[in-house]
């Protein structure tokens, strides 16, 4: 009896050593003034909360996330489009699923450092509008304010598409066939049977990818941190909350940043879950 838990133990010593335990730490540090050097740490209660929400500008950056979370919705209908053409018997359909989901494979550090390259002045980007004529269009991709942020959510779509479209994509392959059959013998169009069986059929999935978008909007850190360092405001709540911690080397507040942060993301979680509550459909 005791045996299948026993091939948990390790698992389960992992996720308590890696998780749980700097939960708990970070939630510690939240309350002390600990500089990440010191080896005393002075309490100072709910200081650092206060100081928090006291200066607007280290919720200011967050105004940054509406620009990924506008392109996770371009991302998820574009993945939801690519996924439902490609259930379907199309021609190439196994490679165009390799093309859009490869980009997921890649290292985001790889991809911070392409990026970097493809949106340089005279980089990829001019030379293609260049080549089109259309040399006029031409910006500091990432360094003009007013544009920069366009350019670094383009790049979280390039880069997340195919993850979404996988998912997409096993769901509606896990629809019963004979749905469809039914659908066609009844003169239904491809809209028709996307409305009325795919859409339903689905809706568990595509509320876990707007759960994920959104928190993955709130808490974006990876490429704006690689390819603009948080400069010509680009700066992320995350990349503030790094530096706050390794640059400014006041890891309490940081960590009372991070604990904030995890309360907004689930709070917007249980928010969306209320609005928009799964329902089970029957397709069988």
């Amino acid at each position: 009896m005791i045996t299948p838990y026993l091939f948990l133990v390790a698992a389960l010593g992992f996720l308590v050593l890696f998780t749980y335990v700097p939960v708990v730490n970070m939630f510690w540090y939240s309350v002390t003034d600990w500089d990440g050097l010191s080896p005393s740490r002075q309490f100072v209660g709910l200081g650092n909360y206060v100081e928090i929400f006291t200066r607007p500008e280290l919720f200011g950056v967050l105004k940054v996330s509406l620009y990924y979370i506008g392109a996770s919705v371009v991302q998820i209908l574009l993945a939801l489009y690519f996924a439902t053409v490609l259930s379907f018997n199309t021609r190439f359909r196994n490679l165009f699923k390799g093309i859009i989901f490869f980009p997921y494979l890649v290292n985001g550090v790889a991809i911070g450092m392409i990026f970097l390259f493809f949106f340089q002045p005279g980089g990829t980007l001019d030379s293609a509008l260049n080549a089109v004529g259309l040399g006029g269009a031409q910006q500091q991709w990432l360094g003009d304010p007013g544009v920069v942020n366009y350019s670094l959510a383009g790049t979280s779509i390039w880069r997340y598409l195919g993850l979404n479209f996988v998912l997409f994509l096993g769901a509606i392959q896990s629809i019963p066939a004979h749905l469809y059959e039914a659908a066609e013998l009844d003169g239904a169009t491809r809209w028709d049977e996307f409305r009325h069986i795919i859409l339903p059929g689905i809706r568990p999935i595509v509320g876990l990818s707007f759960i994920l978008a959104i928190s993955g909007s709130l808490s974006v850190f990876e490429i704006p941190f690689i390819m603009t360092g948080g400069a010509n405001e680009s700066e992320t709540f995350v990349i503030q909350t790094v530096d706050m911690a390794f640059k400014y080397y006041k890891v309490g507040l940081a960590s009372a940043m991070a604990v904030v942060l995890l309360v907004i993301i689930l709070l917007v979680t249980w928010l969306q879950r209320r609005v928009a509550p799964d329902e089970k459909v029957n397709l069988s």
